[in-house]
């Protein structure tokens, strides 16, 4: 019988969202609640109500919304009578900033959602600088953010963001086989950006 490392782990399902998507997205709660099928699994509206601190009203119309342009499904193995079982349809989001430039309202979205990982990323740091002295050494030392500085061409910095995530994907799935049960193994988002150091050319 082959060895369970030796069967190839499935790619990520990968979406590059379109004009009518990111329109849909761009709303603090549909970020969350699709962040939260992603993370933590299949869930029903009650659970993610309770989860993300809103009501089931709010959460199911929202959930609606993201289905009705493919971001979230019902899960088929799950509900029955009257509990509908949300998943994620994909487990990553892609787009280029430049796909939504003949549109106003989809640039305008894929700039809120920019900036709301950024305000995801600055809440998160907050959080790690409060509670960070009751964490160990280990992952103290693990935690964290660099940044380092270079003089690029536009078409090398994109064979850099593509080398970094295939990195990354390549870890997500070794991530995947982990021991759920290991004490040593907790929940990491890692976020990647490049940004100018100096204003436009």
């Amino acid at each position: 019988m082959a060895n369970d490392e030796a069967i190839p782990r499935p790619a990520p399902r990968e979406v590059r969202i379109d004009k009518r998507q990111v329109r849909v997205l761009a709303h603090p709660l549909r970020m969350r609640l699709l962040g939260a099928l992603r993370v933590k699994g299949p869930a029903t509206a009650t659970t993610l109500a309770e989860l993300l601190g809103t009501n089931t009203g709010a959460t199911s119309y929202h959930l609606r919304q993201l289905a009705e342009v493919g971001l979230v499904i019902e899960d088929p193995d799950r509900g029955g009578g009257r509990q509908r079982w949300w998943q994620a349809a994909h487990d990553v989001t892609n787009w280029e900033p430049t796909d939504f430039d003949d549109d106003p309202d989809a640039r305008a979205a894929i700039e809120w959602i920019q900036g709301d990982q950024v305000r995801l990323l600055v809440e998160k740091a907050d959080r790690w600088f409060a509670m960070q002295h009751e964490w160990s050494l280990a992952w103290r030392d693990g935690f964290g953010m660099s940044d380092i500085f270079m003089t690029i061409p536009p078409a090398r910095l994109e064979e850099l963001k593509t080398e970094v995530w295939q990195l990354l994907e390549r870890y997500h799935r070794d991530a995947e086989a982990v021991d759920p049960a290991d004490p040593e193994a907790r929940p990491v988002q890692v976020f990647l950006a490049a940004y100018p150091i100096e204003g436009p050319r």
